[in-house]
Order: structure tokens, then sequence, then C-alpha cells
């Protein structure tokens, strides 16, 4: 039960709070969302990441088996909801949203502070999270942006936007930097560094801007489809994520830590990412918004109980 509280006061509330800022600020001045999306896409996040990336050290063995355990659990996520796609019958922009809504995952300003709490600021596993949101951040950025656009843009269209993506190139350029340990000037650092620290907070308020957007009509169908969303991301994510971990452990040393830290990785919410592509690409925005709320609120639950059974 105190791990409960503990999620609800430490994370579920300061993201409501914000978001709340967002929808209450829709509601009076009418925000121009659209400049959100891009300064969240082209500024802040990539500042973040960078930041992230350039001032922690990260072992080259440790970046290969997580990348291992990522690739394998993208793979079979990508399987099973690939899957659902189909079964359910989804069309055109909703068959990208639902994917977007269950491979990508709040791995940042939701998955960094549940690492902290959960392992009590361990180096180890929180390096493990940092590569995991690493991964979670270049995936919106490319395949995230494929899978919105695949069904109204031509492919040469597609790869020239994704090829836009500042992400792309930071994500390289800071391994590299740090690597060969090449000292950025402090005018350089300096604003990188309060970019970052501003990606949170702007995320959050253009989800909250989007949900003020919204007209919030009873959509059965709609609801379905958040509600699907939720149980692939909250339950048969971990849940999968536990079968990889036990799979890799036949060929890999992976000890309970490490196999710990993976699984509460993906037991997280939905990412803001498909919230910031829905409204970007104009591609099923209410869904996405509805879906990243609800998966917060009900994550209270289901990271919490992740948490019990690995008995950390």
């Amino acid at each position: 039960m105190d791990i409960f509280w503990h999620i609800l006061w430490s994370n579920v509330l300061p993201l409501t709070l914000m978001i709340a800022v967002g929808f209450t600020m829709q509601r009076l001045f009418s925000l121009d969302i659209k400049t959100l999306s891009k300064l969240n896409f082209y500024v802040f996040s990539p500042s973040v990441i960078f930041n992230l990336l350039y001032t922690t050290d990260i072992s080259a063995s440790l970046i290969g088996q997580v990348l291992l355990f990522v690739v394998i659990f993208m793979m079979l996520q990508a399987v099973i909801v690939e899957s659902v796609v189909r079964l359910r019958g989804l069309e055109g922009g909703m068959r990208g949203a639902m994917r977007n809504s269950v491979l990508f995952y709040n791995s940042a300003n939701y998955g960094i502070p549940l690492n902290q709490l959960a392992f009590a600021a361990n180096p180890f596993t929180l390096s493990i999270q940092i590569i995991v949101m690493v991964t979670q951040s270049l995936l919106p950025n490319t395949y995230g942006i494929y899978s919105v656009n695949a069904h109204k843009m031509s492919l040469r269209a597609t790869m020239r936007t994704i090829m836009s993506q500042p992400i792309i190139y930071v994500i390289p350029l800071a391994f590299l930097l740090h690597g060969f340990q090449i000292q950025l000037p402090q005018p350089i650092v300096t604003p990188i560094t309060y970019l970052s620290n501003a990606f949170i907070g702007t995320a959050l308020v253009t989800l909250g801007v989007q949900l003020g957007n919204m007209k919030w009509e009873l959509n059965p169908v709609l609801i379905k489809n958040v509600l699907l969303a939720n149980g692939l991301r909250l339950v048969v994510g971990p849940a999968l994520a536990a079968l990889v971990v036990w799979g890799l452990g036949f060929f890999l040393s992976i000890d309970h830590l490490m196999a710990a830290a993976l699984i509460v990785s993906s037991s997280v919410p939905t990412s803001l990412s498909s919230v910031l592509l829905a409204v970007e690409f104009d591609n099923e925005p209410e869904f996405a918004s509805q879906t990243v709320f609800l998966s917060t609120v009900l994550s209270i639950i289901t990271v919490a109980v992740v948490i019990f059974l690995l008995h950390i």
C-alpha cells in the first residue's frame, strides 16, 4: 500500500496538476497547440536526450544487453498490437494511433522518477532506464512518424519528414562527444540544460491543451479502443517484458536487479510522444490524448502491482 500512495503522490498527482494547467489555459485562452507541438519535437525533446547522454556514464556491455532486450520486446509487442489492430478491423489513422499508444511508453518523466523510487536511486538501474528512454525517444521520431503518415503520405515524403527530426542526429552526436570526452563550452551547456529542464513541463502542458481542446463526447467505439490500448500497455506490456527477460536468462547473465529494472521500465503508461505525434500530424488526437491520460491514472494500480510482484 505504501508504494501505491507513493506513486500517486510522487508521480501521478504532479503529472495531473501539470496537465490541468494546460487544460485550464486552453479553456481560457485557446492556445496554438501546433506551436507547442513543434517546440517539443524540435527543441525540448532533443535537448533532454542530449543532456542525459552527454552527462551519463554507461558501459558498452550494458548498452548491448539492454538494446537486445528492447529489440526483442518491441518486436513481440508490435506483433501483438498488429494482431489486435487487424482483429478489431481498425483502419486509416486509427491503426497507427493504436500502435503508437502501445509501443511508445513514458520512459522519461514517468519512468526515471519511478526507477529512482523503486530501486532507491541505484545508479545501475538508472543507467538501464536511460538506455530504454533513448530508444523510446528515437522510435516515435522514426517509426512513429511513419506509422501515423503511411496511410496518407508517400514513403519518400514520410522519410523526408523523419530525416528532418533533430533527435536522429542528437543521439549519435551526444554519444560521440561523451565517448571522446569533448568538453562543450559553458555558453552551449547552459542553454541545453535550461531547455532540457523545460521538456517535461511543456510536454505535459501540451497534453492538457489537447485535452482542453476536445469535445469530450461519449463515443463507445473510442472508449473501447482507449481501454484496449490501456490493457495492452499496462498489463500485457510488463507481462511480455517478464517473458522476454526469462528467455534471455538462458543466454545472458541477467541478475534479479537488472531483470526487475527492465520489467519496471516496460510497465509505465503511454508516452506523451503519441499525443505529440497525433497533434503534429493530425492523426486521431482525441484517442491519443484520452489514452495517455487514462493510462497515467490507471498506472497507479498496475505499476504498484508490478513492483509488488517483483519483490523489490
